[in-house]
This record gives structure tokens, sequence and C-alpha cells, in this order.
């Protein structure tokens, strides 16, 4: 059976990257939710997709005199006093409001959602005995040169969270190499195609499970890989057609901003 991961969690349904958005995908059936790691001018971890955070965030009306500054110069107070909710319901992005799939109840409470920090993403991980796929990415200035593997790997010992929990995946396959010499257990992944320009090539041997971006390859080009025997979970997936097929012909795992429409 594909494992089904919840792309920033369920959020075509709630604010991404949010404590809530994981108990939705989580609620749904997900096998497991990815979200983004980013790091604080004061050196926290902190869960946020964009650098600039002015779509998922209310920072322009906060601190309209620093953006588009990215989430490396605010701290974490700062971040954390951002409402990170509301916009959903103004947003709308996958017009999963207007289709009636969000109750006005839930829209209710996303609103003044608060940025979640990455321990707080791990203890809800650990209470709902699940699983998190951590993306570990490029930091924006002033923070380019963070030991983010240091840092999360730290964190995660602090919680104790491990290998049955917690999974890595990144576009830089060196800090997934540096990771895997530190703490051998865990499973690291490495994302394919995350830029136009980037190859999407499945050659190095260290890696045994690999996530592609969809758009870059098509369902025969998958279906050749697995039949080599590679692990594949492309992104991102949110089409039935796509899904579908995907399923059938064996995929291992695909990355969905819609887990409900491949949830079991």
């Amino acid at each position: 059976m594909a494992t089904i991961i919840a792309h920033r969690g369920a959020r075509s349904l709630a604010p991404e990257n949010t404590l809530v958005a994981a108990r939705k995908a989580h609620a749904m059936g997900a096998d497991m939710w990815e979200t983004d790691v980013a790091v604080t001018a004061d050196d926290q971890l902190v869960l946020m997709h964009d650098d600039a955070m002015m779509r998922t965030t209310d920072v322009a009306d906060k601190f309209p005199d620093r953006v588009p500054a990215a989430f490396s110069t605010y701290g974490l107070d700062e971040i954390r006093s951002l409402d990170a909710g509301s916009w959903f319901e103004r947003d709308d992005p996958f017009g999963q409001i207007a289709a009636g799939a969000v109750d006005a109840e839930d829209l209710e409470t996303y609103q003044g959602t608060k940025v979640p920090t990455l321990r707080e993403a791990f203890e809800l991980t650990l209470k709902l005995d699940w699983f998190v796929n951590l993306e570990l990415k490029d930091q924006p200035e002033p923070k380019e040169s963070f030991d983010v593997v240091g840092a999360v790997l730290t964190l995660a010992e602090d919680v104790g969270i491990g290998p049955d929990h917690l999974l890595f995946s990144s576009a830089q396959h060196g800090w997934l190499k540096t990771l895997k010499q530190r703490r051998p257990a865990f499973e690291v992944q490495a994302i394919l195609g995350l830029f136009p320009e980037d190859p999407i090539d499945f050659s190095d041997a260290f890696f045994d499970t690999f996530n592609p971006r969809i758009t870059r390859l098509s369902i025969e080009q998958i279906q050749a890989q697995l039949d080599l025997g590679m692990k594949l979970n492309p992104y991102t997936v949110n089409d039935h057609e796509t899904i579908s097929r995907l399923v059938e012909i064996g995929i291992t795992g695909l990355i969905t901003d819609f887990p409900q429409r491949g949830a079991r």
C-alpha cells in the first residue's frame, strides 16, 4: 500500500505547517505529515515554508516596516505573535471553503493560530503515535550557515523522538549524508526537481528513496524506476486520477495537499 504523506499537514483544509493542519491530516488517515523547518533570528526552530512569511501570516500588518524580511530576521517571540491562521479563510488557497469541504466551526478555530515550534511538532507527532517527514531546507540570510542538521538532531534527542516517528528529506543531499553519518538509524529521502534547473537523477546509490517532483516525470518513467527497485514518493500529487494511477502501479508513497483523496 502506498504511504500517504500529508504535505505541510492537510493544507487544503487548514492553514499549512500548523498543528491544526497536522491534526486534520491525522484524523483523515494520512500515514504521516510533511513539514518544513525554519531557523529564527535567535536560533530557535519553527515550522515555516516561505522566507518572507507574508502569504501565511499577518506579518505585513504586525511589522509593516520590516517586510519582506525573512523569518530568519525575526525572533521567536515576534514570530509567535503572528496570526498564522486567519489568512486561510481570506485566501481559500485550494477552493475547499467555497466547495463546502471546510466547516464554519473549523474556520473560526483557525483565527489566531500560532506558528508552531519544531518541538511542538515533534511532541504532537509522538502524542498521536504518528510519523513526520521533516524537510531540511536552505535557510535565508543571516542563517545560511546555521547547522540545521545538528540543531534538529539535538532537539529530536531532547524530545525523545526517534526513527520510529521521524524521517528526514531534503534537496540538500549533502546534509542528508551528514545526518545519516551522525545518526545511521534515521531514514533519509532525497528530494529531486525542486527547481526547474535541477536534474532528476536517481544514480546516487547512497539513497534508496527519492522524492521527485511529479511534473518532471511521466507515469511510465516512474514505473521504470519502481521496476528497478527504487522507492519513490513523488510530490505534490493532488488530482484523483494521478493518485489512483500511482497507487495502481505500486508507488511507494505520495506527497499530497489532499490526504483525504488518498488515505484509506
